[in-house]
C-alpha cells in the first residue's frame, strides 16, 4: 500500500451574488486580507481566458473574481457570474458539494454579533462540544451575499 503524503489547503472559490459586497464583508467582518480586489475577467484568448474556456466550458462570457486570504494564508476566490441565482433552498445538504466552510476564532460569540450586524443569519445557537476536554464551540451561519453557509467555531486544542 503506498503511504500518501497530506497535502495543505490552497483556496476555496464561492459564487457570491454581489462581489462587492461579499469583499466588504469578508475584509471587514471577517478579518480577511484582499490580496485582489474586484477585477473583471472577459472571454478572450489571453491566459486567463483560455484556462476559463477550460473550466466552464465556450459562452461564459464574463464574470467579476476578487481574491483574499485568511490570517493562515487559506485563499478565498469570489466569483460573480452574470445571471448568477440563489439556490431555491439555501442550504441544500442533500446536494453533492460544498456546503459549508469553517472560520476560527477565539471569541465565537464576538464575531457571530458582527456577522448578524452585517447581514449574515444564525441558523442554531452557539454549543460547546467536549467541555473541559477538547473545546469547540460553534454555530452555524449563512453569510449574506454568498450561496454557502459556515459555521464559526474556536480553535481545536
Amino acid at each position: 500500500m503506498t503511504t500518501t503524503t497530506p497535502r495543505t489547503f490552497s483556496h476555496i472559490g464561492l459564487s457570491v451574488s454581489d462581489l462587492n459586497k461579499a469583499v466588504e464583508f469578508y475584509r471587514d467582518v471577517l478579518g480577511f486580507y484582499v490580496i485582489m480586489p474586484p477585477t473583471l475577467i472577459k472571454q478572450d484568448e489571453t491566459d486567463i481566458g483560455v484556462m476559463c474556456n477550460g473550466v466552464f466550458g465556450q459562452g461564459w462570457g464574463k464574470f467579476r473574481i476578487a481574491h483574499l486570504a485568511t490570517a493562515d494564508r487559506i485563499g478565498v476566490e469570489l466569483f460573480e457570474f452574470v445571471g448568477n441565482h440563489a439556490p431555491a433552498n439555501n442550504l441544500q445538504f442533500r446536494q453533492i458539494g460544498m456546503f459549508h466552510f469553517a472560520i476560527q476564532d477565539p471569541d465565537v460569540e464576538g464575531l457571530l454579533a458582527k456577522i448578524v450586524a452585517a447581514g449574515g443569519r444564525q441558523r442554531i445557537p452557539v454549543r460547546e462540544y467536549f467541555p473541559g476536554n477538547k473545546p469547540t464551540t460553534w454555530s452555524m451561519l449563512k453569510i449574506p451575499s454568498a450561496s454557502s453557509s459556515s459555521s464559526t467555531r474556536t480553535p481545536t486544542n
